[in-house]
């Protein structure tokens, strides 16, 4: 928790948090992740690891488990408490190059635990490009919204893209025992580019 709030102290545009996760959201967001088979599951954000332990639970040594985490102090913890996750120092924006340059498929399930509120449109935009880019046909991709912010311009903006983006999108029951109190959004079937209308403009919802 010290680290936690030493890093938002540092910067709070990148951590978006004054608190980690609670076990009840991380129960929520990491629900997609199959128990049985080898799925390939990817982390955006894992910060100081509320989600890490569950999706680790989960997985109970099957499959593959990637966190990405941009800060480097956040990285080394990480990677200190979880030898088993193979944790990369980088830019969420960069999944596509991550999973190459590793030899990766696409992945089954990513979840996020990124800071979306404090990011601009462009910003939001390159990550969520780069998660579609990167989630198999009949994977899913998972997020979370504070409650009290659903209705503020980023989160709304938010909101659109990933209906842009997914076929479907369900917001899941608000989890209190969360600080602050969140929702999750549960995103399956990715529209790729190629799917895009050419002459509307306008994605295959």
């Amino acid at each position: 928790m010290i680290s936690f709030l030493t890093e938002f102290a540092r910067n709070p545009r990148a951590v978006g948090a004054v608190a980690p996760s609670s076990e009840p959201l991380a129960e929520r967001i990491t629900a997609a992740i199959p128990r049985t088979g080898q799925p390939l599951v990817v982390e955006l954000g894992p910060g100081t690891g509320a989600f890490t332990r569950v999706i680790q639970r989960r997985l109970a040594g099957q499959g593959r488990h990637l966190a990405v985490e941009i800060n480097p102090v956040f990285a080394e913890r990480l990677a200190r408490g979880y030898p088993e996750v193979d944790v990369i120092q980088a830019d969420a924006g960069a999944l596509p190059h991550v999973l190459a340059a590793r030899n990766l498929p696409r992945a089954e399930v990513i979840v996020s635990g990124l800071p979306w509120a404090v990011f601009t449109a462009e910003r939001q935009r390159q990550i969520l490009d780069a998660v579609v880019a990167s989630l198999a046909d009949h994977g899913a991709f998972t997020t979370f919204a504070y409650q009290h912010a659903r209705w503020a311009p980023p989160a709304r903006r938010l909101h659109r893209m990933l209906c842009d983006l997914f076929e479907e999108v369900v917001v899941g029951s608000t989890v209190w025992a969360n600080l602050p109190p969140a929702v999750v959004y549960y995103c399956r079937r990715p529209v790729r580019q190629h799917e895009v209308g050419a002459e509307s403009g306008t994605p295959h919802r």
